[in-house]
């Protein structure tokens, strides 16, 4: 093809689209994050084998330590009364006739001292639906009653007025139906008495 379109020179136009922007942009970003990456790794390694620098000294101690909960033993077992120097007073308060010293001399043999035995009086005869009530002084709830009450773990624990710690009440209600085996009476006799570790609350070092 001649004339006016000739193509002259020894350099032709070349036809291939020019390489896109994106790829080198991608490339320059990619490069940029992988060596913030690489610097913060270093810090963190300095921080963890020089345990933070002036940082963490000028910082002082971290206040925001996890606490931790682990069981301490207790200074001294609580003193419990035992069965000998209880004095247990029983009281029938169902219809059936000689309930209470039969409960009474099962108790004597299980070591109780015992005081009153007859019926129970006005204000709970015939009235004690549950297997029995424990009566006995505000300091015998902690101490004497527990003791009494692993004899009759159904029954219910109350307190009156009285003075005499040592000294306390069996009201054998209508669902009352026989003491504790002697076995498992004195198993849960063993156990209340064993000492209970303490939880303690410590903080762990940062």
């Amino acid at each position: 093809m001649g004339g006016q379109y000739r193509i002259t020179g020894d350099k032709y136009p070349r036809m291939r689209r020019p390489r896109g922007r994106r790829r080198l942009v991608f490339l320059v970003v990619a490069s940029v994050t992988a060596l913030g990456l690489i610097g913060w790794g270093t810090l963190q390694l300095i921080d963890v084998f020089t345990g933070g620098g002036d940082k963490a000294s000028a910082a002082g101690p971290k206040t925001d330590c996890a606490s931790k909960v682990s069981p301490s033993p207790s200074i001294a077992a609580k003193a419990l009364p035992t069965p000998g120097q209880i004095t247990v007073n029983v009281f029938n308060a169902t219809p059936r006739s000689g309930l209470a010293k039969e409960t009474a001399d099962e108790l004597k043999k299980r070591g109780f001292k015992i005081g009153d035995v007859g019926n129970a009086t006005d204000a709970y005869d015939k009235k004690v639906a549950g297997a029995g009530i424990l009566l006995g002084a505000k300091a015998a709830y902690g101490a004497a009653l527990p003791v009494l009450n692993t004899q009759l773990p159904g029954a219910q624990l109350k307190t009156d007025g009285r003075d005499k710690a040592t000294e306390v009440d069996l009201i054998i209600g209508t669902g009352f139906k026989a003491l504790t085996k002697k076995e498992d009476a004195d198993k849960a006799l063993a156990v209340l008495a064993k000492p209970q570790p303490t939880p303690s609350t410590t903080n762990k070092s940062c």
